[in-house]
C-alpha cells in the first residue's frame, strides 16, 4: 500500500501528533479497522499426542467471500519447527482427540452434507479422514477408551418433529413444500439459544465399537448425561447426569455417576449434593479417585465459582482441594503418579496454571504475569500444551515446560506486526460505598500524557465473567480510533472471590452501577477521560447494565445496548433462565416488588436522556429481542434519539462475518456521532 493510500485510511479522530504519526507510518503499522475481522485467526483446543511429539488444535477464520466461518484442525510439533494443516474442507471440524495408542486423530464434523456432527477418523500413517459414526441427533462430545477400540459418545436425541419433517422432505423432494406442523411444547424449560424450542430431546451416552462400527445406547432414559471419562482399565465410565425426582427441568440436580462400559448396565451415583457437579472429569491413573468440579447450590447458579474436588471411585466422601484460593478453577489433569492435579485458576484479570497434592495442602502456581493461560493438555511433569495470550497478543499454542512458556504457533503474528495496539493498564477505583473495584484501561496507541480523551465504558457480560489480560478485538478497535476504553470488573464478576460474585444476588442493577460509575469517576479525576465525552455500552448482561446505568445517571452522551433487557418481568417465560428466576427472584406473582425493583430502567425510562442504539439477534433465546424492542419503543415514545438494529437469523452471539463487521462499524459510527467534534477529512498529500 502506498504512503498516500495509507494516510487516507487514518481516521481523523485518531488524532496523531506530528512526529508520532510519521514514526508509526515509517514502521508500516496502521490503526485497527473493522475489516480486520477477516485477518484474525482464533486458535483453540490444543491436544498433545500420547507420544508427546505433536499438538493438535483448531484454527477458526472468517471468510469474506462466503460470509461464513470455517474451523480446521492443525498440528504443530513439540519443538515448534513443523506446522501442518490437517483438514481444509468448507465445513468445520472441531474437538480433535488422539487415540491413546497414538495411531489415530479423530474430530467432529458435519462435512459432506451431514445434517449433524459425526466423528471422523484420520490415520496417523496417512490418507483421507473417514466417517466413523452415523447416529441420529449427532455427536456433541466423545472420549476414547484406553485400548483405543471404543468411543463413549454424547448423543442428543433428535427432535421427533424435525426428524419426521426431514423424512417427509426426503420422500417429496420434487413436490411442493408442506406447511410446518404446530410446535407442541410440554417441558418446563422449553427454550435454549441456538437449539430453539425444546421438546423431549435429551443427551445420552452411547458406546461405539470401531471394529463393529455400531453405536449402542448406554444411558437411555429421561435424564441428560454428559462429560464421559473412561477408567484406566476401560471397564467403567464416569459421567455427569442432570436429573430430578419429579421434573428434571424444574429442580435439576447435576451429580457424578459411574457405569460399567456395557449396554444394559445400571449407573451408580457417587455424589448427592444440592450443588452442581461439572467440568472435565478425570480418573487418577491408579484408578482410585475421580476428579471433578463442585459448583454452587442451585439458587446461586448464576454466580457459580467451581472448586476442584476428588471422590473415591468406589464411593465415599468427596474432598475439595482449592477452597483456600477462593477463586474458580477448571480443566484439571492428573499427574502420572496419581499424587497431584494440575488445573487452571481464574484470578483477578488473569488466568494461570497451578498444581495441588491430591491429599490436600499447598497450592503451587506454575505460570506468572499479566496474561491468560488456559486449556492445558498432556501429562503434568512431562510438559503441557496450553493456550496463552496477553492484552497485546492473541491466544496461541504454547508449551509449558515446568514454569516456562514456549510459543509453538504464530497464526496471528504477521497480522499483529502490521497493526497498532493500545496501551493496556490495570486500575483500581473505590466505589462510593467503599468497595475496591479492579479493571483495565486501554489507551489509544497515540496516547499522550496530559491530554483527556473521549472515553467508553464497555461492560462485560455474564455477570459471572471478567475483563482480563487477553487480546480483545473490540477494545483494541475503539482504542485505535482514539478512545480510552474502561473495562470494569464490577461486583458479580469472577476472579475476586465468591462473596464478591454473590454481592448482587437478587439485587440487579444496584451495586454493579455503583461500581461502574465509581470507575468512571476515577478516570475523569485522573484527567484521562473527558467528562463531556463519555460513552457506555455492552452486550448481554453488559447491555442490561447499560440500561440500568443510563436510567441512573445522565452523564453519558452515547450508549449502545446489545442483547439487553430492562423490563425483567417480561423475560419470565420468554428466555432460557426460568430456573434461575424462580430460585433467585421467586415467581413474579409471589415477589412482584422484587421484579419491579430489578425492572427500573423500563419503568423509569423517562429519566433517560442518553441517545441509545439497541441491537440484538432476531432468534436470540438467551436475552430475546423483546428486551431491546421495548426499550427502543420507550425512548422513541419519549423523544430520545434512538435506533434499533436486528440481525436476521442470528442468536445471542453474532456469527455471520459481515454482521460482525457491520456491528463494529455501527459501534464506531454511533459513538463518533455523539462523542467527537466534527472534523475535516485528513488532508491527502499530493
Amino acid at each position: 500500500m502506498s504512503r498516500r493510500a495509507w494516510l487516507f485510511l487514518l481516521p481523523a479522530a485518531f488524532a496523531f501528533q506530528g512526529s508520532l504519526a510519521e514514526d508509526l507510518i515509517a514502521q508500516g503499522r496502521r490503526p485497527l479497522r473493522t475489516e480486520d475481522v477477516f485477518d484474525v485467526r482464533e486458535v483453540q483446543d490444543p491436544q498433545r499426542s500420547p507420544d508427546g511429539r505433536w499438538v493438535a488444535y483448531t484454527v477458526t477464520r472468517s471468510i469474506k467471500e462466503t460470509d461464513k466461518t470455517d474451523t480446521d484442525v492443525w498440528m504443530v510439533s513439540w519443538d515448534g519447527r513443523e506446522q501442518i494443516q490437517i483438514t481444509s474442507t468448507p465445513e468445520s471440524e472441531s474437538r480433535p482427540r488422539w487415540s491413546p495408542d497414538g495411531k489415530y486423530l479423530a474430530f467432529v464434523s458435519s462435512r459432506h452434507g451431514a445434517k449433524s456432527g459425526q466423528v471422523w477418523l484420520m490415520n496417523r500413517s496417512g490418507g483421507e479422514a473417514v466417517k466413523l459414526t452415523d447416529v441420529k441427533g449427532g455427536v456433541t462430545d466423545y472420549a476414547w477408551s484406553p485400548d483405543s477400540r471404543r468411543l463413549a459418545l454424547v448423543v442428543k436425541d433428535p427432535d421427533p418433529e424435525v426428524a419426521e419433517a426431514e423424512a417427509e422432505a426426503e420422500k417429496a423432494k420434487e413436490g411442493p413444500a408442506k406447511t410446518p406442523k404446530p410446535i407442541v411444547v410440554d417441558r418446563y424449560r422449553f427454550k435454549a439459544d441456538g437449539d430453539g424450542f425444546l421438546r423431549g430431546e435429551r443427551s445420552h451416552l452411547y458406546l461405539f465399537s470401531l471394529e463393529a462400527k455400531r453405536a449402542e445406547p448406554l444411558t437411555p432414559g429421561p435424564f441428560d448425561e454428559t462429560s464421559p471419562a473412561w477408567s484406566p482399565d476401560g471397564r467403567q465410565i464416569a459421567f455427569i447426569r442432570r436429573h430430578g425426582d419429579d421434573d428434571v427441568d424444574k429442580a435439576p440436580s447435576e451429580d457424578l455417576f459411574v457405569i460399567d462400559a456395557s449396554p444394559g448396565a445400571e449407573a451408580r451415583r457417587l455424589t448427592a449434593t444440592s450443588a452442581e457437579e461439572s467440568g472435565r472429569l478425570g480418573w487418577s491413573p491408579d484408578g482410585r479417585w475421580i476428579s471433578y468440579l463442585l459448583g454452587e447450590e442451585l439458587k446461586y447458579s448464576a454466580y457459580d465459582q467451581a472448586r476442584l474436588a476428588v471422590i473415591p471411585a468406589a464411593g465415599g466422601e468427596p474432598r475439595t482441594l482449592t477452597d483456600p484460593l477462593d477463586r474458580p478453577v477448571r480443566d484439571a489433569l492428573w499427574s502420572a503418579d496419581s499424587r497431584s492435579l494440575t488445573f487452571v485458576v481464574v484470578d483477578d484479570r488473569t488466568q494461570y496454571i497451578a498444581t495441588v497434592p491430591v491429599e490436600g495442602g499447598r497450592i503451587q502456581r506454575l505460570t506468572e504475569g499479566r496474561r491468560v493461560v488456559s486449556a492445558p493438555s498432556g501429562e503434568p511433569g512431562a510438559g503441557l500444551a496450553v493456550l496463552a495470550s496477553t492484552a497485546a497478543e492473541l491466544p496461541e499454542v504454547h508449551a509449558l515446560d515446568g514454569n516456562t512458556l514456549r510459543r509453538l504457533t504464530r497464526h496471528n503474528e504477521a497480522w499483529l506486526k502490521g497493526v497498532l495496539t493500545g496501551i493496556t493498564e490495570d486500575f483500581t477505583s473505590i466505589s462510593r460505598d467503599g468497595t475496591e473495584v479492579h479493571g483495565l484501561i486501554v489507551k489509544p496507541p497515540s496516547w499522550q500524557p496530559g491530554r483527556s480523551y473521549p472515553t467508553l465504558l464497555r461492560i462485560h457480560g455474564g455477570p459471572n465473567g471478567q475483563d482480563e489480560h487477553s487480546f480483545h478485538f473490540e477494545r483494541e478497535l475503539f482504542a485505535a480510533h482514539g478512545y480510552v476504553v474502561v473495562a470494569v470488573n464490577y461486583r458479580g464478576s469472577n476472579g475476586r472471590g465468591s462473596a464478591y460474585q454473590k454481592a448482587i444476588f437478587a439485587d440487579w442493577g444496584n451495586k454493579e452501577v455503583v461500581d461502574l460509575l465509581g470507575a468512571v469517576d476515577h478516570v475523569v479525576k485522573t484527567g484521562l477521560a473527558d467528562p463531556h465525552r463519555l460513552g457506555i455500552g455492552g452486550w448481554s448482561y453488559g447491555g442490561i447494565l447499560t440500561n440500568y446505568t443510563i436510567a441512573t445517571d445522565s452523564r453519558f452522551k452515547a450508549a449502545i445496548s446489545g442483547a439487553g433487557s430492562s423490563n425483567q418481568i417480561s423475560m419470565y417465560g420468554t428466555d432460557q433462565y426460568i430456573t434461575q428466576y424462580e430460585h433467585e427472584l421467586g415467581p413474579p406473582w409471589k415477589t412482584p416488588d422484587v421484579w419491579l425493583k430489578v425492572s427500573y430502567p423500563f419503568f423509569k425510562a423517562d429519566r433517560i436522556r442518553t441517545p441509545t442504539l439497541f441491537m440484538c439477534g432476531e432468534k436470540d433465546f438467551n436475552v430475546p429481542l423483546l428486551g431491546s424492542e421495548q426499550m427502543y419503543q420507550a425512548l422513541r415514545s419519549l423523544g430520545v434519539e434512538t435506533q434499533l438494529v436486528i440481525y436476521p437469523n442470528q442468536y445471542h452471539g453474532i456469527t455471520i462475518p459481515s454482521y460482525k463487521v457491520d456491528r463494529l462499524q455501527r459501534y464506531l459510527d454511533w459513538y463518533d456521532r455523539f462523542l467527537k467534534p466534527a472534523t475535516k477529512p485528513p488532508t491527502t498529500p499530493r
